[in-house]
């Protein structure tokens, strides 16, 4: 039986060593031949880093390591080619300091593992256009640069606008290195949970293809409803397929439906139980303030009608609740139209552990006794059964009576019936 690759995000290590690995190579192949440059956004734990991995390993040409997949018969292993792995995966940067410091090291690092040097190497811009076209010189080859997570430092500092645009600004000055050396370079791939404009960050980057809403790669992360099926048969143990799907499948973008690989690596290492395994691994607590301050209307996220304006890319200084509901992974494409404008998209919950995770996590910011909201629950839905209107009143009154005072003094969200709906909606979780 293979092993579970739970956390493990080097494809050399899981091919080596037994573990289950569901292979993305035929997507991986189709990129490196149409095109060069290429951006994706996808939510956290989607395995993202780990397709950033596989094509490394491609590119340094390490064909025994890919046997038996898609690509080994199909592509040219002849040629091996320098690889500059940027990730902001690790830590979490606070300041522009901070953030130029951390850009020094990965040069060090890259400069390290390929054998070139920058001659001032506290120079972010000119080290990095050194360090791009040094390896080519030296490996006779184009330059293949692969950056992970390449929005982290700004989304970990959101809630404050100043830092944010700060980081921004410097990543904005690094990443504009990438166009200035389009001559050196074979295959460019930017991958992170964000979509900022490319105004705003990918400044002069327009050759960026955005396969984010193709369907070609809709489950280039991911897995599939067969991915599952076919490669962990051997840990299924009486399972429910359809309560299966339910629970974790759902997250779209315009093409097949796809798991959270996290959830779907937890759920078997934990005998088959089910849980909130991936919602568990961050809490968005910035999110839900937004949606606090914002007075956002709850039930909207049932099925919510957006453009591409909407689903598209944000900045510091205008997020939009949805954009971001999107973007982290609480809300999926559950369908689109051709609208005047162009395409709307529906978007909703892509699943019940996302629902039922992040209703609970909103009802805690409504009442004090969050201690106590699965047995409102509970007394709701039997309320609801059996028709007893009077004692539903009488519940809806206490936990209205719970919610303290001093949380909306500083507002007049109490003056409108939205408020309390969006109260009995999470109740309703």
């Amino acid at each position: 039986m293979k092993k579970l690759p739970i956390g493990i995000q080097t494809f050399e290590k899981i091919r080596k060593d037994n573990y289950i690995y569901i292979d993305k190579t035929k997507m991986a192949l189709d990129l490196i031949e149409k095109g060069e440059y290429y951006f994706l956004s996808r939510p956290r734990r989607f395995g993202k880093s780990l397709f950033i991995d596989t094509l490394h390993n491609i590119f340094e040409a390490k064909k025994d390591l890919f046997e038996g997949l898609y690509i080994y018969d199909r592509y040219n292993w002849d040629k091996s080619y320098p690889v500059i792995k940027i990730s902001f995966a690790e830590g979490v940067l606070h300041s522009r300091d901070d953030l130029d410091k951390q850009i020094i090291h990965i040069l060090k690092d890259n400069q390290k593992l390929l054998g070139v040097e920058c001659e001032n190497s506290e120079d972010i811009v000119r080290c990095f256009q050194t360090l791009i076209a040094s390896a080519h010189e030296k490996y006779k080859q184009k330059v293949v640069i692969l950056v992970d997570e390449y929005d982290k430092p700004i989304l970990d500092n959101i809630n404050d606008v100043k830092i944010a645009n700060e980081l921004r600004d410097s990543l904005r000055n690094f990443y504009s290195v990438i166009k200035g050396s389009d001559e050196y370079l074979k295959f460019a791939f930017l991958t992170g949970v964000s979509k900022f404009s490319k105004v705003s960050l990918f400044s002069g980057l327009n050759n960026l293809e955005d396969i984010t809403l193709k369907s070609d790669y809709s489950s280039i992360c991911g897995y599939t409803q067969n991915d599952v099926e076919e490669s962990f048969k051997e840990y299924f143990v009486d399972i429910n397929m359809e309560e299966l799907k339910i629970w974790y499948n759902g997250y779209s973008w315009l093409g097949e439906k796809v798991y959270n690989p996290f959830d779907i690596l937890l759920f078997f290492s934990n005998k088959c139980e089910y849980r909130n395994y991936w919602f568990e691994t961050a809490t968005p607590d910035f999110l839900i303030n937004l949606m606090r301050e914002r007075n956002y209307f709850l039930p909207n996220m049932e099925n919510l009608k957006v453009n591409d304006s909407i689903i598209g890319s944000f900045e510091v200084e205008n997020l939009k609740v949805e954009t971001l509901l999107f973007q982290t992974g609480y809300l999926t494409i559950k369908g689109s139209v051709k609208g005047n404008r162009g395409l709307e998209y529906f978007l909703g919950y892509p699943n019940k552990e996302v629902r039922l995770s992040l209703l609970d996590y909103l009802i805690d910011y409504f009442t004090s006794q969050a201690s106590e909201k699965i047995v409102y629950q509970d007394k709701i839905y039997k309320m609801l059964e059996t028709n007893n209107f009077a004692e539903l009143n009488n519940t809806l009154y206490t936990i209205f009576a719970s919610i303290p005072y001093n949380n909306f003094t500083a507002s007049k969200m109490y003056e409108y019936e939205g408020y309390y709906s969006c109260l009995l909606y999470t109740s309703d979780a």
